[in-house]
């Protein structure tokens, strides 16, 4: 039978509506399947946006760490202190700082041969070592025509002397002009007073002047003599001898003058002092002298490591702070400033920064605050530089030029620098970024050795008496 037409509209409408149902569920699934998509996608940058994320941090990371060490460090290298006890004294060279800083405040800055003198006493015999005080004792050390070297000690209070005692070695040794046999600053822990004396050995003396041992090091053949001062360490005496016939560095035992380790070095000459630093989680002896830097082990003698850059002469002894050890060496020669605790050579790793020139050749630096101050004793001028960086604050010139013309270390008291010549002239200047003059002291008198400051009193010696001076 035919359909009707309203039977055959019926059906196409139906399919139609079917058609469109088809496709409304084909567009629907299409679309869920690019929300899906898109989710996956977005999942995907998501998470490889946070790997990226993950890897700048991680560079940024390497890269602080990479600043960090090859940034000076702060507070984490110290100068090994002395006692409490001593603190409160000058019984070592340089002080208790170990290097010129006075441990408490209100010197007076001016003096003459007469202003403000307290005291004056006669120093029998001839001797470049500076004093150094223990309570009401003052001791330096001193050379006679006949050979004799001595320890002196004096009475801190009116300058009396009060005993000498005599080392019982005679040995002969060639010196420099401006050298003494008695150039070494004695040290003290309060119970022995111990003095080098180049190749007269090495001596301890209790403080009623009685010689509690002596020790024969051998026979040094260093052209300019010998003259660099030992280092009380807990209790060990440290001392180093760099000469032509065999050079090395002891630690001597303080009760008994025996070895207790003894290494050999490379060096043929040499004047410094050695210092004892703590450097992070340890300590060290270091040791400034020809051509490089060494640090030791304190305990048993062993090297630690080396630091390249010093000149062939080297006298100053190194100061430490800001994280560094700062070591000044030659003739108007550099300055280096070491990262300390590496092993081997870290000429390339440690080395912070260095100053090419103008450094001294005689007296050590001083580094008082954020500021390291030199005097280039060939040219009589003075430098003041960043500790941290190296960077020059300031230079000027301290009285007429004159080649080798300082040989004490300058000290810093009550914010000033304090740098005498060696005719006697101080020259006082302000601390601090600019160039400040105060005025300038004079004693009238030839001064090697370096001052003392203990009580708010100093001591010097020149070349015929030692001067308390003070205010009344």
């Amino acid at each position: 039978m035919d359909e009707t037409r309203t039977q055959r509209e019926q059906r196409t409408q139906s399919a139609e509506r079917r058609g469109a149902e088809a496709q409304s569920a084909e567009g629907q699934s299409a679309e869920g399947q690019s929300a899906e998509v898109r989710r996956r996608r977005g999942t995907a940058l998501l998470g490889f946006s946070a790997l990226c994320g993950l890897g700048v941090l991680c560079s940024l990371c390497v890269l602080v760490a990479v600043q960090a060490a090859q940034a000076p460090p702060t507070a984490t290298v110290s100068m090994v202190g002395v006692s409490s006890e001593a603190a409160a004294f000058w019984s070592r060279w340089r002080g208790p700082s170990g290097q010129g800083l006075a441990a408490d405040s209100g010197y007076v800055d001016r003096w003459s041969p007469t202003e403000n003198v307290l005291w004056r006493a006669p120093v029998p015999g001839r001797g470049h070592s500076s004093p150094i005080v223990w309570k009401d004792r003052l001791f330096i050390t001193t050379a006679r025509g006949d050979g004799r070297v001595s320890m002196l000690a004096f009475n801190r209070a009116d300058g009396k002397l009060l005993w000498e005692a005599v080392n019982p070695d005679r040995t002969p040794e060639s010196l420099h002009q401006k050298n003494s046999p008695a150039s070494a600053t004695p040290t003290t822990d309060g119970e022995r007073v111990y003095a080098s004396f180049g190749n007269k050995g090495v001596i301890a003396v209790d403080f009623d002047g009685r010689v509690a041992w002596h020790r024969s090091l051998g026979t040094f053949n260093n052209y300019h003599g010998t003259a660099g001062s030992p280092l009380l360490y807990k209790n060990r005496l440290i001392v180093f001898e760099d000469h032509a016939g065999g050079a090395f560095i002891a630690a001597l035992d303080t009760a008994t003058g025996k070895t207790v380790w003894q290494t050999s070095r490379r060096g043929t000459v040499g004047w410094s002092t050695p210092i004892a630093i703590r450097a992070f989680d340890h300590d060290e002896i270091i040791v400034s002298s020809q051509s490089m830097v060494h640090a030791y082990n304190p305990d048993t003698g062993a090297e630690l490591w080396t630091c390249r850059g010093n000149l062939f002469e080297v006298i100053p002894t190194p100061v430490v702070g800001h994280g560094l050890v700062f070591c000044s060496s030659g003739r108007a020669g550099p300055t280096l400033a070491i990262k300390p605790g590496g092993k081997g050579d870290v000429t390339h790793s440690h080395l912070v920064w260095q100053s090419p020139r103008g450094s001294p050749f005689v007296p050590s630096p001083l580094l008082y605050g954020d500021f390291l101050y030199l005097v280039n004793d060939m040219t009589s001028i003075a430098t003041a530089l960043n500790a941290a960086t190296g960077e020059v604050l300031w230079q000027g010139r301290l009285g007429v030029a004159t080649r080798e013309g300082f040989s004490a270390s300058p000290v810093g008291v009550d914010n000033k620098i304090f740098f005498t010549n060696d005719e006697g002239e101080t020259f006082v200047l302000r601390a601090g970024a600019t160039f400040d003059l105060l005025h300038v002291n004079r004693l009238n008198a030839q001064v090697l050795a370096s001052p003392a400051l203990v009580d708010r009193k100093w001591y010097f010696r020149t070349d015929r008496e030692l001067l308390a001076i003070g205010g009344r």
